[in-house]
Order: C-alpha cells, then sequence, then structure tokens
C-alpha cells in the first residue's frame, strides 16, 4: 500500500507537468513571433529545454553529496600508499539512492524521444497529408553531424572506463576519479560546442537559415488563418513563461521526490532505466513535440527538423554540459560513464537517423519504423534492471564476455556508419573496436 501512494504521487506529479510544459512551450511559441526567424527558434527551443534543466538541477540537487572520505581514499589511492576500496560498500547501503543513474538515462532517453519518438511522427503527421517532405540540407546536414561528434564525445568516458576494468593496478574507485575528471572536461567541452553552434546560426549563417524558414512558411497553408489568431501581448507572453516556470518547478520538485522511492521496488515500480529512457524525457519534451507535430502536419518540414535536432543538440550539448558542470559545483560523482545498453541504442539510433535525412525527402514509412523502434526500446528499458555496485562488481568476473559483445555492437555500429559514410564516423568506430 505505501509503495503504491508512492506510484500515485509519481504519476500525478507527471501529469501535473504535461499542462505546466504546455503552456511553457505556448508562450514561447507567441514570443518566438514577436523577434527575428532564426532568434526566435532558437529562443523557443532553448525555452521548451527549460523544463529539462529544472528536472536536471533537481535531480542532481537531490543526489547524495560524494563521500569526503572516499574522495580521501582515492587520493591516497594514487599516491600507492593504499589498494583497499571497501568504504564505499560499507557505507553506501546508509545513504540515499543516488539518482545519478536517472540524469544519465534522462540525458539520452531525451536523444532517442526527439530522434525516434517526435521525429518519427514529425513523418507520419506530413506523410498522411503528402506523399514525401522535402527539406533543406542545410539544416539536416548541420544538426546530423553535430550529433555524431556529440555521440563521439559522450562515448568517450564510457570507452575509457572499460579500457580499465581489467586493470590490476587501477582500482575501481581510481577508476571512477579518472571517469569523474575527464566528465567533467567534456561537459565544460560541450557547453563551448553549443556556444559555437548557437553563434554559428545566429550570426555567421543567419541569412541562409532564415531564408529557409521564409521559404517554409510560404508554403504553410494555415498561416493566414494563423496571423489572424489573436496573439499574446510581449508583457502577456512574458507573465506567462514566469507562471508555468513557477508551476514545471513545483511540479519537478514533488515529481523528483518520488522517484527514489518508485525505483527502490522495481517488483512495484518502474527501474531507473524506464523512469530515466522512456517517462521523465517525455513529460520534459511534451510542449516542443506538439510544436513540432503541428509544423510537420502543415508542411514547414524545416521548422519542425529545427526544433527536433535543436532540442537533441541542447540536450546533448548545454544541458548535459550544465548538468555536469552544476554537480562539480555541488560535490556530486556526476559523470558521463553511461550503461553500455544506453550508449549502443543512442549510437544506432543517430546513425539510423542521419540514413534517414541524407535524401532531403522524409516519407510516413520512415517515420512509423522510427516510432516502432522507439517502442521496442520503451519495451526493453522497462524490462530492464536496475545495476548496483554489487553487479558491476560481479560483472568485472566476466570482462572477457562483456569486451566481446562491446566489441561486436562496435562492429555492427560501423558496419551502419559505412553504409551512412562519412569518414570521421568509420574512425570513431574504429577506435571504439581498438579499445
Amino acid at each position: 500500500m505505501y509503495q503504491k501512494s508512492h506510484n500515485l504521487r509519481f504519476a500525478t506529479a507527471f501529469l501535473a507537468m504535461i499542462p505546466s510544459a504546455n503552456l511553457l512551450g505556448f508562450a514561447g511559441q507567441e514570443l518566438a513571433r514577436k523577434l527575428p526567424k532564426v532568434f526566435g527558434v532558437i529562443l523557443e527551443t532553448f525555452l521548451g529545454g527549460i523544463v529539462e534543466i529544472v528536472l536536471f538541477m533537481v535531480l542532481i540537487e537531490r543526489s547524495p553529496h560524494a563521500n569526503e572520505e572516499d574522495e580521501a581514499d582515492r587520493l591516497v589511492e594514487m599516491a600507492g600508499e593504499s589498494s583497499s576500496i571497501g568504504k564505499r560498500a560499507e557505507g553506501g547501503s546508509e545513504q540515499p539512492k543516488s539518482l545519478i543513474p536517472v540524469i544519465q538515462a534522462a540525458i539520452l532517453g531525451s536523444v532517442l524521444a526527439n530522434l525516434l519518438f517526435c521525429l518519427g511522427l514529425c513523418f507520419v503527421a506530413g506523410g498522411v497529408r503528402h506523399s514525401a517532405q522535402k527539406f533543406s540540407k542545410e539544416i539536416s546536414e548541420t544538426g546530423s553531424g553535430l550529433l555524431l561528434m556529440a555521440a563521439f564525445a559522450l562515448t568517450v568516458p564510457r570507452a575509457f572506463g572499460a579500457s580499465l576494468e581489467n586493470a590490476s593496478s587501477v582500482s575501481a574507485d581510481l577508476r571512477i576519479y579518472y571517469i569523474t575528471k575527464i566528465s567533467r572536461a567534456a561537459g565544460v567541452i560541450l557547453i563551448i560546442a553549443y556556444i559555437i553552434y548557437i553563434i554559428f546560426q545566429m550570426f555567421s549563417h543567419h541569412s541562409i537559415i532564415s531564408e529557409i524558414f521564409e521559404a517554409d512558411e510560404k508554403q504553410d497553408r494555415v498561416r493566414q488563418d494563423d496571423l489572424d489568431k489573436d496573439k499574446l501581448t510581449l508583457t502577456e507572453c512574458i507573465l506567462a513563461i514566469t507562471i508555468s516556470l513557477v508551476f514545471v518547478c513545483g511540479a519537478a520538485i514533488f515529481l523528483v521526490g518520488e522517484i527514489e522511492y518508485i525505483v527502490a521496488d522495481p517488483g512495484n515500480g518502474p527501474t531507473d532505466a524506464f523512469v530515466g529512457l522512456i517517462l521523465v524525457p517525455l513529460v520534459e519534451k511534451f510542449a516542443e513535440h506538439l510544436t513540432a507535430i503541428d509544423e510537420a502536419w502543415d508542411n514547414t518540414m524545416n521548422l519542425a527538423l529545427s526544433h527536433v535536432l535543436g532540442a537533441t543538440l541542447q540536450t546533448v550539448l548545454f544541458n548535459t554540459g550544465l548538468v555536469v558542470v552544476v554537480g562539480w559545483g555541488l560535490g556530486k560523482d556526476m559523470n558521463l560513464d553511461f550503461n553500455s545498453f544506453y550508449v549502443i541504442i543512442v549510437v544506432l539510433a543517430i546513425l539510423a537517423v542521419g540514413s534517414f535525412l541524407r535524401d532531403g525527402e522524409s516519407t510516413y514509412l520512415e517515420g512509423s519504423v522510427c516510432v516502432l523502434i522507439y517502442i521496442l526500446i520503451a519495451v526493453c528499458a522497462y524490462y530492464y534492471p536496475n545495476i548496483t555496485e554489487a553487479d558491476i562488481e560481479g560483472l568485472s568476473d566476466d570482462l572477457g564476455v562483456v569486451a566481446t559483445a562491446t566489441s561486436e555492437a562496435a562492429a555492427v555500429a560501423s558496419t551502419v556508419a559505412a553504409e551512412v559514410g562519412g569518414e570521421a564516423v568509420r574512425r570513431a568506430m574504429t577506435m571504439m573496436m581498438r579499445t
């Protein structure tokens, strides 16, 4: 009964965030219309991502602090004065459950929700009214190229950690210490990459992107009817954004407060993987998904693609870097050592979507495939168990099997990359196989 009450509270908070996120998206859309085209789309996408930022900040704040004794042990081990790593296991049961695995799953889950679920629905919605929809390669190639490089950056800490798992001279705590340091450096680099991406859109290539958006609006069948509707004033937009943010923050705090209870008993509630990969990203991106699907329905695929890829890049580059840096400042062990299951499906999803975007056209068939793959991933996440530190230590004995499976997965990804094309992708896959 106690567990059911937590599940009910989580469901209530989950549903309560949807109208708040929708209001935030609507107010952001109205505000964007009063601004220059490119800046308006960027601002609208950023406002849609605020829900995700709020959730990440609440999750990292609620996650327990890194144990100062463990930090001291790591420094001692680095100096070669001790090889004991038992203190972490001894004190772990008395501490609250870490929410960092939920954050890690939510980061990659957001990518999957955007690229497979949202983009798939956009292709389906547009394909219902048009046999094929065309979009600019400037939009698709820029976004997919950055996503590939971002995926490479996110897999580096995992590859680094996996290469040290069988090293007898490196303890488990020392390996985590190294991964955390690398993740913090990667977080700063990702934020810098996002800033460069914004500069690229707003300044150096502003005119090209603006012309693409204007051409999209000319073929929007309901654009004139939309212009005739009553609009929010600038003051009303700011007021609506403020109110929605207050409600989103309140719902996020309440939602996160229940997560650690519902994932504590997988038999009666969802696991870390399902909460992070599926539930949290869906409520985070609800408003953005509605906006992108509506634009695809109106045959403005460049705008829809900009929202989908822009939101994905914001998550991977800015929001991920931000939560790592904030965790650093709060003394939390927030790192990018993602679960191998998460990394493999995200890399394959990016490669698959990249192949769909190559020809500059979309159909409902491609969209249906993306949505069906997302449903399959959701089923896998639902049954994926919570991995504890004890499980990780046990898995280290079977490292040969894990290394073989990882090598085979990397080989499959490399084959897909060869079909998609791109010398940089093939080099990245080769490095993963060597690791």
